[in-house]
């Protein structure tokens, strides 16, 4: 896919915008994750006290957070596509230093990863996408602002982040319930136990 000049666009754009707004997404690429991480773990604290296929549910969007993680890397290792601040011949200098060779653009981490915590605390906590979704949108896109990577990148990595929590939420929701059942029931009470 070739969208060279929507990244010109966007990059071109970006540098005409004053310098907070230049600190702004660069801080928020990086804060977004961490409020989608902290999103994450409030919901499970949230289900401690619920069935225990709330907290399975809960637990099993981090954990198939980083599973898309892994997959996101291996597929940028198939792929291998340049980074356009690289690439992209008479492009704007990107905002964020870009990362050394080697670092692949497909897909973006930070889009997968988004899409993925995000997705992961919409099941645990379905009224959490007023605050998730926009937060992960935000960030995915952050990232071709900044001149780091393609808009096919963001969106093949959010779908990607998106495609396997909800996959693996799926698969794996019943054996995860019966690990709740079992350690509210053991040395970990205090985490799992519904009177906690």
């Amino acid at each position: 896919m070739d969208d060279t000049e929507l990244y010109r666009d966007i990059t071109d754009f970006a540098r005409d915008t004053p310098s907070w707004f230049h600190s702004l997404t660069e801080f928020g690429t990086e804060a977004g994750l961490l409020l989608l991480a902290a999103v994450s773990v409030a919901a499970w604290w949230r289900s401690r006290s619920g069935q225990a296929r709330e907290v399975a549910l809960a637990l099993l969007g981090p954990l198939a957070s980083a599973v898309a993680y892994v997959c996101s890397e291996l597929a940028k290792a198939a792929f291998a596509e340049e980074r356009p601040c690289r690439a992209v011949a008479g492009a704007a200098r990107p905002l964020a230093a870009c990362p050394s060779p080697g670092d692949w653009s497909f897909p973006s981490n930070h889009a997968t990863i988004a899409a993925a915590l995000a997705v992961g605390a919409v099941i645990a906590y379905r009224r959490t996408w007023l605050l998730v979704v926009p937060v992960a949108v935000l960030t995915a896109c952050s990232r071709v602002v900044l001149g780091v990577h393609y808009p096919h990148d963001v969106a093949a990595g959010f779908a990607l982040g998106a495609l396997v929590v909800a996959v693996t939420a799926q698969l794996l929701v019943r054996p995860a319930t019966g690990a709740v059942v079992r350690l509210r029931t053991g040395p970990l009470r205090p985490l799992f136990a519904r009177d906690a």
